[in-house]
């Protein structure tokens, strides 16, 4: 059951910071933050490994290094683990050994360290290491890698013929994906060895038998899509098959295969022809739990918990009277429940479910959690993150009660500004409950000049967790009140909220980002409503092309990342097919164009006339750049003044720290030109910012 107390609009909560050493978050302090990666547990549960990036300013990229963490002693500090410093993606072993990946030369091989011993190489392949997934019983490894469809992953003996010139040829889609251009016949593709002496033994083998697809899936798929029985005899994985459909179809499959690959595959989920995925097998084995949607081509459907049995195929709907859509699934050590994370009202709690009864319960109140691993005897090992700070590794007791273990930006993150943030709900469109969020800076007193930020997706949600890209705490930080509003379509209210902007993009969003800037700017008289700007990126993107047109003389100053300008352009351009012609009705743009041309922002250009800062990237696959110089030039045609940001080498997000820097310079540039440059600022310290040890 959703406890509704949980839900309610939360008191100002301020990080604590003392007021004599803060100062104003920059980008800088952002890209410097150490970013903690997702935990392990050793078997006996007194040990997580874990990976800690930071910055190389030099070099415009982040370095890993491997830590592990005594989770027996209170106050232990994370430790660098020797002779791995630059590993990642690290598991145990039942023997209490560490298994990671580490690059050697231009490629990322595996290794493994034993209890007390030094790293040892067990890899030596030609290409990447894409990841792996150790056995439960230990003896035998699967690795993924991009190849060719040949036996094994080195592709000995096999010779391809060359082109004459640089071209690559194509005979169906995809030709490009996200931000990378397809190579025809290479996969990411799973390869199985035994484990003898703790090294990988033989040349492997191709356990995916004749099935042509990425598994993992492409681009986001990892290791939450592979899962072995207790015995380390089955290997469940996911996979979409490809061809000429692919584009269209979010019909992703799990498959069973011996993980000695002496048979073939065998879909289990082929009976469904939306997204199947995220195995999970029961302690004892008999268990098969994933997610399932109901309805093919969207892939924002909400995501049902099923449990199969494995004898008889036998499957049931755990979650069915759950109106929220789960994120991750963890087995209980006991197996009587498991535990799932789920988008709720501006949060990401973890809850239990009963496996007898399907009974969900809350157990985290505020916060953003992940990586949640269920420990022997109850409680689990998670990572958790907010408005307020990054990803720290947290300990939850049977009842959810979290006691933080890491605290790895502590020294940081108290020289910033205190913050406070608010949620508010308020009636919308369709006369629904829609919520919000305010956020600003502790020490400003007077009025703020507000940023209306807009969340893309256009399923999502801001919420109250914390981005390296779109950071709402480093938006305040010039002295600007955030506003955020959940408009119809976000997610954590329901699957019905969620479907509401289908074939609806400029309709009740629109209405609900005007109703929730009006009700949170006339609920805090700090807030500036005469005086505010708005930024959106992708769907927010989108939709600052959208408020161009249909409410062009609310706001100051707009910023368009990566936004949709032409949707006619857009349904041949864009990779994901699926995506967009869901959204448009389930159909190709020429069968029923008034569906497109009905939302679409190049129709009211000539109601254009608010300053707009444009930026995008040009390994932007699935909003091409094209779509930004469309916007740019049609700004710069009517006259308004406006502003043009190309990365040559980032995607839909902007990842490299220093690009960081110069987005969020030109943004807060944008906005100081039209707020002015006397945007409200925190009153100055009375002693100097001074670094906190330890």
């Amino acid at each position: 059951m959703i406890q509704p107390k949980l839900l309610l609009a939360a008191a100002a909560v301020a990080l604590a910071a003392s007021p004599l050493s803060a100062r104003p978050m920059t980008a800088r302090d952002m890209q410097s933050m150490h970013r903690l990666g997702a935990p392990e547990v050793s078997p006996d549960g007194r040990l997580a490994v874990f990976t800690i990036s930071d910055t190389d300013w030099d070099k415009n990229k982040r370095n890993n290094t491997l830590h592990t963490l005594d989770l027996t002693r209170p106050g232990a500090l994370p430790q660098p683990v020797k002779g791995a410093e630059k590993g990642h993606d690290a598991v145990f072993g039942r023997d209490g050994s560490i298994w990671f990946l580490m690059p050697v030369g231009d490629h990322d091989q595996l290794f493994r360290m034993a209890p007390r011993g030094a790293a040892v190489q067990v890899s030596s392949f030609s290409v990447d290491v894409g990841g792996f997934k150790l056995s439960p019983t230990g003896d035998r490894v699967v690795v993924w890698a991009d190849r060719p469809a040949c036996p094994d992953i080195s592709c000995a003996g096999v010779t391809a013929p060359k082109p004459a010139g640089s071209g690559r040829t194509y005979d169906q889609l995809f030709v490009r994906h996200w931000d990378t251009w397809a190579e025809p016949g290479t996969r990411s593709r799973l390869y199985s060895y035994p484990v003898v002496n703790g090294r990988l033994s033989g040349p492997g083998l191709r356990i995916t038998g004749n099935l042509e697809g990425d598994t993992p899936s492409k681009p986001f798929g990892g290791g939450e899509e592979l899962a072995f029985s207790p015995d380390g005899r089955t290997l469940y994985f996911t996979l979409r098959e490809a061809g000429r459909i692919e584009p269209l179809s979010t019909n992703m499959d799990i498959f069973a295969v011996p993980s000695d690959g002496s048979t073939r595959p065998v879909n289990l989920t082929d009976a469904n022809d939306a997204t199947d995925t995220a195995p999970a097998v029961s302690p004892d084995g008999r268990t098969l739990a994933y997610v399932a949607m109901a309805r093919p081509g969207y892939e924002a459907d909400r995501q049902v918990l099923q449990l199969r049995d494995i004898a008889t195929g036998q499957t049931r709907a755990l979650t069915q009277n759950f109106d929220r859509s789960v994120g991750s699934v963890e087995w209980a050590p006991d197996g009587r429940s498991i535990l799932i994370t789920a988008e709720d009202t501006l949060e990401e709690p973890v809850w239990r479910v009963d496996v007898a009864t399907g009974k969900v319960t809350r157990l985290t109140g505020e916060g953003h959690y992940a990586n949640v691993h269920a420990l022997a005897g109850s409680g689990a090992i998670v990572t958790m993150n907010s408005v307020y700070a990054p990803d720290d590794i947290y300990r939850l007791d049977a009842a959810g009660r979290a006691t933080k273990l890491t605290d790895v930006n502590r020294a940081l993150l108290s020289q910033l500004d205190p913050v406070t943030f608010r949620k508010f709900s308020f009636k919308g469109a369709n006369n629904d409950t829609v919520w919000g969020f305010t956020l600003k800076p502790n020490l400003v007193t007077s009025k703020l000049p507000v940023l209306l930020l807009v969340h893309g997706g256009p399923q999502g949600s801001f919420s109250n967790s914390w981005s390296f890209r779109w950071n709402p705490r480093l938006f305040s930080a010039p002295g600007y009140g955030i506003v955020s509003v959940d408009f119809h379509g976000s997610t954590g209210y329901g699957q019905a909220f969620t479907d509401a902007i289908h074939q609806n993009w400029g309709g009740w969003p629109l209405e609900d980002l005007q109703k929730g800037l009006a009700y949170a700017t006339a609920q805090d008289p700090q807030l500036d409503a005469n005086n505010a700007c708005a930024a959106g990126g992708s769907y927010g993107g989108y939709m600052m092309n959208w408020i161009e047109g249909k409410w062009p003389d609310r706001f100051k100053c707009i910023v368009q990342h990566d936004g949709v300008f032409d949707a006619r352009a857009m349904a041949y351009e864009t990779e994901e097919l699926w995506f967009d012609e869901w959204e448009h009705g389930k159909h190709p743009y020429y069968e029923a164009p008034g569906e497109f041309e009905k939302w679409n922002p190049v129709n009211f250009v000539t109601n254009w006339r608010t300053p707009q800062l444009v930026i995008t990237s040009e390994k932007d696959f699935r909003i091409p750049y094209t779509q930004g110089i469309a916007a740019f030039t049609a700004l710069q045609r009517r006259n308004i003044p406006s502003r043009l940001l190309i990365f040559p080498d980032e995607n839909h997000w902007v990842l490299k720290p220093k690009n960081s820097v110069q987005w969020y310079d030109e943004v807060f540039g944008w906005f100081g030109r039209w707020l002015g440059k006397d945007a409200a600022q925190p009153a100055p310290a009375t002693a100097p910012a001074r670094p906190e040890r330890g």
